[in-house]
Parts: structure tokens; C-alpha cells; sequence
């Protein structure tokens, strides 16, 4: 009998791991917040925008944080359920307990910062002076088009968004 609810409570702990697991991936596909110049809403395709020229000014290098620094918690839930998992397979009977709460907490800790670490993303910060003489800066995602000081650039504007473009 011992051995059935051996198996049992092993076959369930899979589950909930296969499940965490699944949730965990499934939510992150749905997080996916673009600020790159190349990448477009269907709710802006086909508006106009507003066109400006300028000369790049200067480019710096910037981190872009998607969750604005404000984690949604399914890190250090999804952490410490698979840490309590592992850590109470580790012991047997009141040391499974010890384990299993010292693995959730650890787990916690640890899927909180992967999701921190997911969030982040590198971005440039582009100074431009346009054509009428104003200063502009925009930041957006790095996505590989590089922009240098003295390039002249376009600016597309609509619905409070810009983006740089060459």
C-alpha cells in the first residue's frame, strides 16, 4: 500500500511540474511588448504617420525593461512551486517538509529573477535634431540597424508613438 501512494504522490508531483512548466511558457508567449521601430500593432498598420527629417545627434546604449520593473509574480510562483516540488522529493517524512519549504522559498527567489532577467531588453536612446532645429530623443529596442551621429533619419509619428528610421 505504501508503495502505491508512493507512485500516486510522485504522478502528481509531475503533474504539477508538467503544469507549471506549461503555464510558465504558455504566459510568456502572451508578454511579448515590442518598443523596436521595426515592429508594428494591427492596430497601427495602414494609419498614417507623421514624417520629420533630422540628423542623428548622438546614440546611447539603454536597457528596456517590458514589465516597467514591476514583476508579475508568475516567476516566484512558478519558482517556488517547482522548488517545494524538488525539495520535498529530497526528504523522507518531516525532512521532507524542511525541504520542501526551503526549496519554495528558494525557488521563489530564483523564478522571480529569471522573470526580471526576461524583461529586459537592449534599447538605444536617439538623440535627433530635426530640420526646424528642435531636439528630439527617442528610445527604442536595438534591433540590429545602426544609427551614428551626423545620419540623417526619418521620425514616424502617430498616436503619441515614435519611431527612428533610416
Amino acid at each position: 500500500m505504501e508503495t502505491t501512494s508512493r507512485a500516486i504522490r510522485r504522478s502528481m508531483k509531475r503533474a504539477v511540474v508538467a503544469t507549471l512548466i506549461g503555464g510558465s511558457l504558455a504566459l510568456s508567449g502572451c508578454a511579448y511588448n515590442s518598443s523596436s521601430a521595426d515592429v508594428y500593432t494591427a492596430s497601427q498598420a495602414q494609419r498614417e504617420e507623421t514624417v520629420r527629417l533630422g540628423t542623428v545627434d548622438s546614440v546611447r546604449a539603454v536597457k528596456i525593461s517590458s514589465n516597467n520593473g514591476q514583476p508579475s509574480g508568475l516567476g516566484a510562483i512558478g519558482g517556488g512551486a517547482l522548488g517545494a516540488v524538488a525539495g520535498s522529493a529530497l526528504g523522507g517524512g518531516t525532512g521532507s517538509i524542511v525541504t520542501g519549504i526551503i526549496g519554495g522559498l528558494a525557488g521563489a527567489v530564483a523564478g522571480n529573477a529569471v522573470e526580471n532577467g526576461a524583461a529586459i531588453r537592449d534599447g538605444v536612446e536617439i538623440t535627433v535634431r530635426l530640420d526646424n532645429g528642435d531636439l528630439r530623443a527617442i528610445t527604442q529596442s536595438a534591433t540590429g540597424e545602426i544609427f551614428r551621429a551626423g545620419e540623417r533619419v526619418r521620425l514616424l509619428s502617430s498616436g503619441g508613438v515614435t519611431r527612428v528610421t533610416h
